[in-house]
């Protein structure tokens, strides 16, 4: 089974909430910080602000499409069907590989805010050509959202069909020897205990 575009975008932006927070908390200007807490007086003057960020547009819609992704993606993910069997014999845990998610984050520090477009532009198609090459490299499930959602990454080898394959697992918790109900999605092999 190929991952379709749609779920596929929704993990891949998912994995960026922690990026729309950190540029949302960038773009909240430092005299906000400073001001005094809200109180029941300062609210019936219209003295207390409830959004703070300089471009609120931006940030809230960064912070609100990322946070659906997630969302999204999540009940994606726990509506995939496993129609076949396999018999997992050896396996080893892998570290999900998050240095393509990490550069975005320290990009975030080196300048780019809500203020410039032209630098948000860039960074709009920078994310744009990662998606499409996560996408078309089979890699959209090497992903820290679904560390947070609790999916490992195995290397194992499995029976299915009689058939001995050194395959990428995902499962959901703890991987253990046995039988398990399987889908592929790309080159991996999503495990649910049967």
């Amino acid at each position: 089974m190929q991952f379709q575009l749609v779920p596929g975008l929704l993990i891949f932006l998912g994995s960026y909430l922690p990026l729309a927070i950190i540029l949302a908390l960038q773009d909240i200007p430092a005299k906000w910080w400073t001001q005094p807490l809200c109180t029941s007086a300062a609210l019936r003057d219209g003295s207390c602000q409830f959004i703070p960020f300089a471009n609120p547009t931006f940030s809230l819609t960064f912070l609100a499409i990322t946070l659906l992704a997630t969302l999204l993606a999540k009940s994606s993910l726990q509506r995939i069907r496993y129609p076949f069997m396999v018999e997992v014999r050896r396996l080893k845990a892998t570290p999900n590989e998050i240095i393509n998610y990490t550069f975005p984050y320290v990009v975030s520090f080196m300048g780019i805010s809500y203020n410039d477009p032209q630098k948000l532009l860039g960074f709009g198609v920078f994310l744009l050509w990662m998606f499409a090459i996560t996408l078309k490299s089979g890699q959209i499930l090497m992903n820290p959202l679904l560390l947070i959602f609790g999916w490992k990454l195995y290397e194992a080898t499995i029976v299915i069909n009689n058939v001995e394959r050194e395959v990428r697992v995902m499962k959901h918790g703890t991987l253990h020897l046995g039988a398990y109900a399987a889908q592929t999605v790309q080159d991996f092999y999503i495990l649910r205990k049967s």
